[in-house]
């Protein structure tokens, strides 16, 4: 079975095509090695998948006929991605949170007093 479409049958990406991309782009690699969408992938297979800043591992255990619904998906695949990978994400929400983007607007009143706290500013 091709990577794409295995990708797209154990539910990674939503459709095919957006599986195609992401082999074409370098995103996907069976067995370490850099994968264009037409490889074709046995049991027994590394894969990994990179995606939303996450590097997701898999190990291929069967292959299915067709997609499958998502209660099924833990008989063809074994996810083996750490749980650093998972936890690096959560922070970056964190810190993504705090900053303000460019062109917002001006800081409310409540933005202000957190920045005098933090300094340490006189208030007068």
């Amino acid at each position: 079975m091709r990577i794409d479409k295995y990708l797209w049958c154990i539910r990674y990406f939503k459709t095919r095509s957006i599986a195609t991309t992401a082999c074409k782009k370098g995103s996907v690699r069976v067995n370490n090695d850099i994968v264009k969408p037409s490889r074709d992938v046995y049991p027994g297979d590394t894969i990994m998948v990179r995606k939303n800043q996450i590097d997701y591992s898999l190990e291929v255990l069967d292959l299915p006929e067709s997609r499958l619904g998502a209660k099924l998906v833990d008989i063809y695949r074994k996810d083996t991605t750490p749980k650093e990978a998972f936890e690096k994400i959560e922070l970056l929400k964190y810190s993504k949170d705090y900053y303000r983007k460019k062109g917002v607007g001006r800081p409310t009143k409540k933005d202000r007093r957190d920045l005098e706290d933090f300094t340490g500013a006189d208030e007068s």
